[in-house]
């Protein structure tokens, strides 16, 4: 019975010191910053900002291109863009199947900044999800670097992300109501888990589809205008730099979500909050 009691102890010291590494290690592994811009002109404000959570002249700084149709161009462009501003850039252009190449990963060897470029979030996807060079990205970022992205570079930062697309509306009138079952989404890199990242977005007039993800998932949604950013600082805090404003969607439902009989839906409370360039916001 003694020998029963001192095991049973030694198992839940065990587990005891298990949990608390696990906590603190959940506490301390990220490091690094989130630096997600809407679309749009990058500013000097935005580019500077940038290079500086990357370690600033010191930053060695990795483009990676793929929702682009035109990646070798699209990556010579963007790396070129930052070593204007005098520090360290390459870009990586290679075949879908090729990312875990050796000369491919070799690349992050010293980064300390990911950018990922505009164009069609699907296409960048499609090339990395399930790669080890995606996996060295998050690296980057958990061990104090900065990863960042602009438009489709955005909407990949999240666990859910919008596609573009729309099943019930076949118009040429983008998003004309609040549905569920009509936004595409599919899986995203997942830098983001508690939050949908929506891009242009009053620029472009997006509500009506990050509403309906909101109801839909009951998550946060994350609408960024062009020519601004949001940086993720960790314990879910944000930060707004730019030129204009983000519109952040949090649901409160009392009630559980209904639809009527056209599939239009309803809820009892999202709460909309929208912030300016130096505002801090925290989600739930």
């Amino acid at each position: 019975m003694k020998k029963l009691f001192v095991l049973h102890y030694a198992f839940i010291c065990m587990l005891f010191t298990a949990c608390n590494t696990a906590e603190q290690s959940s506490k301390e592994e990220v490091t690094g910053h989130l630096f997600i811009i809407g679309g749009g002109t990058r500013t000097p404000l935005l580019m500077e900002r940038f290079i500086a959570l990357a370690g600033g002249a010191q930053s060695k700084i990795l483009v990676v291109p793929f929702a682009a149709s035109d990646a070798e161009d699209t990556g010579s462009y963007h790396a070129e863009e930052f070593r204007s501003y005098g520090v360290t850039a390459d870009y990586v252009a290679f075949k879908k199947g090729e990312a875990d190449l050796a000369e491919n990963l070799q690349k992050f060897d010293g980064v300390t900044g990911v950018f990922f470029s505009g164009g069609d979030q699907n296409l960048l996807t499609e090339m990395l999800l399930g790669t080890t060079f995606l996996e060295q990205i998050k690296e980057v970022y958990l061990k104090g670097g900065v990863v960042g992205g602009t438009s489709a570079g955005a909407a990949v930062m999240s666990a859910i992300m919008i596609t573009g697309d729309e099943i019930i509306n076949q118009s040429s009138n983008p998003f004309p109501f609040i549905k569920k079952e009509n936004i595409v989404t599919t899986e995203g890199f997942g830098l983001i888990n508690f939050a949908i990242i929506d891009q242009h977005f009053i620029q472009r007039r997006r509500e009506n589809r990050l509403i309906s993800l909101v109801i839909e998932h009951n998550l946060s949604g994350i609408g960024i205008d062009e020519s601004t950013a949001i940086i993720y600082n960790g314990n879910r805090t944000f930060e707004v730099v730019g030129d204009r404003s983000v519109m952040v969607l949090e649901p409160h439902f009392i009630n559980q979500p209904r639809e009527d009989e056209n599939g239009n839906l309803s809820v009892d409370a999202i709460t909309l909050r929208l912030f300016l360039s130096g505002d801090r916001f925290t989600l739930p």
